[in-house]
């Protein structure tokens, strides 16, 4: 790969100074409910080379967070730039983009768009379909999503098709997630006169746990050692009883794929490492192309999960909880010329700051609506720069977690909490909060709860 075009310092300057030739482009790829075991290493022998790789060439962010550990409010607050608690969007059904705040707020494709720049969208965005006239506004593409599919047989399912497990025998193109890398890998190989927005939803490690078969056949499942690190029999003991209810949202399927059942929990989570490893290999292809083509040196690659998820943590399954399973969230962030291009940074970072990220360094003309989130660019450009502030995720009215660098404090409607520290206990064993010794820790943390709660939009908690 050739060398930079240009230095950090001053990027969005020099794109302002020199129009349209010199601005940066946009690659931002999501991936859909990947967790924290392969990209923050946090479990051994999960295979993604191509992450890797891309790691050693950005910041990786080992603290960041979702605004909303579920896909619908995640991606509202990412693509509006406004958290959970402003819009009301809590839940997925929520159907964000067609009631307000949304319809008065400009997203981050809309803002590129009037900012001169040539937008593209394929897979799943938004999860959440705005009216035909935003979608306009939005992308200079038709979007193509794809869905959740292909499907696997009727006798591997559990639960309903979400739950299929079976690796995949048929051609890659059967996978929207190939169609759609396909898609973006073409768009890179084009010539375009205007600095591009590029972005890719991949709906990969998200159910049904179905992948190509060379995938599955990476892991040997005899090798999985079940129970996970993560999880201990006793672990329910101290959280509180509307902790206890979010956990239940899925309940049937740690009943079905846990504890009780070790062989199917292992298959469950052969299935999910193989669906991870998929999307390191979708992602990784289209950074490929960016590397080997014409626009390597002049575009910004931003990587990101909507949320974290569960697999057996908490007796839990899936995401929609407050805690670090579901709301750690990989973020890893390459700007040209990146003078810490490897390095990782430890303060806490949210997925809302994405947007305000993007306007900096790209120097575009800002919203109109105040970003809710903060600019990441001064920790990418020294990643031990201080940051006394916290990641907030939200679930519901009330419902408020807070994550620094070494605690998780987690409020409930009830004024129920829960207090971990991060340095003495990863897995979140252990609630601190009823010690009296741990009151300012809490108070710290406690003082970023919302005053105020907007109404919910609507949706369902599972």
């Amino acid at each position: 790969m050739a060398g930079p075009a240009f230095g950090l310092l001053g990027m969005s300057e020099i794109a302002q100074a020199n129009g349209d030739r010199k601005r940066p482009n946009v690659l931002m790829i999501i991936v859909d409910d990947m967790n924290d075991y392969g990209f923050y290493e946090a479990l051994g022998g999960v295979k993604m080379p191509y992450l890797e790789r891309f790691k050693k060439t950005a910041i990786v962010f080992d603290r960041a967070c979702c605004a909303s550990p579920a896909c619908v409010p995640s991606r509202a607050a990412v693509f509006s730039g406004l958290y959970p608690h402003t819009t009301g969007s809590y839940l997925n059904g929520s159907d964000p983009w067609r009631q307000p705040p949304f319809t008065e707020t400009e997203a981050m494709p809309e803002c590129f768009k009037r900012n001169g720049y040539e937008t593209f969208g394929r897979g799943k965005l938004l999860h959440s379909e705005p009216p035909s006239s935003r979608k306009n506004a939005m992308w200079d593409n038709e979007v193509w999503h794809g869905g959740f599919g292909p499907f696997p047989p009727e006798k591997d399912q559990l639960k309903g098709n979400f739950w299929g497990c079976t690796p995949w025998e048929g051609p890659d193109s059967d996978f929207p997630d190939v169609k759609n890398a396909e898609a973006a890998i073409e768009f890179l190989q084009q010539e375009h006169g205007k600095p591009f927005f590029l972005t890719l939803g991949l709906w990969r490690p998200h159910t049904p746990f179905t992948s190509p078969k060379r995938f599955y056949e990476m892991y040997e499942p005899k090798g999985l050692k079940i129970p996970l690190p993560g999880w201990r029999e006793d672990d329910m003991e101290d959280i509180p009883p509307l902790g206890r209810k979010l956990a239940e949202v899925w309940g049937e399927r740690f009943e079905i794929c846990g504890s009780e059942n070790p062989d199917m929990w292992r298959k469950f989570l052969h299935g999910y490492l193989a669906g991870t490893t998929f999307a390191d290999w979708s992602a990784g292809r289209v950074i490929e192309t960016l590397e080997k083509g014409k626009y390597a040196n002049n575009t910004i690659v931003v990587f990101w999960s909507d949320n974290g998820y569960h697999c057996g943590e908490k007796n839990h399954w899936e995401k929609t909880t407050l805690w670090e399973q579901a709301a750690l969230t990989p973020l890893a962030i390459r700007l040209p010329g990146m003078g810490d291009a490897g390095k990782h940074c430890t303060r806490p970072v949210n997925t809302i700051d994405l947007y305000p990220t993007l306007v900096d360094c790209c120097g575009l003309k800002p919203p109109g609506h105040k970003l809710e989130g903060m600019s990441l660019r001064p920790l990418l450009e020294d990643p031990k720069a201080s940051s006394d502030r916290p990641s907030i995720t939200t679930y519901g009215e009330g419902y408020f977690s807070a994550r620094n660098e070494r605690y998780r404090y987690i409020r409930y409607p009830d004024g129920s909490e829960e207090l971990y520290d991060h340095r003495t206990d990863p897995h979140e064993f252990t609630n601190l909060a009823d010690r009296p010794e741990m009151k300012a820790a809490k108070a710290k943390l406690a003082k970023w709860m919302p005053k105020t709660w907007a109404k919910s939009l609507g949706g369902r908690l599972g």
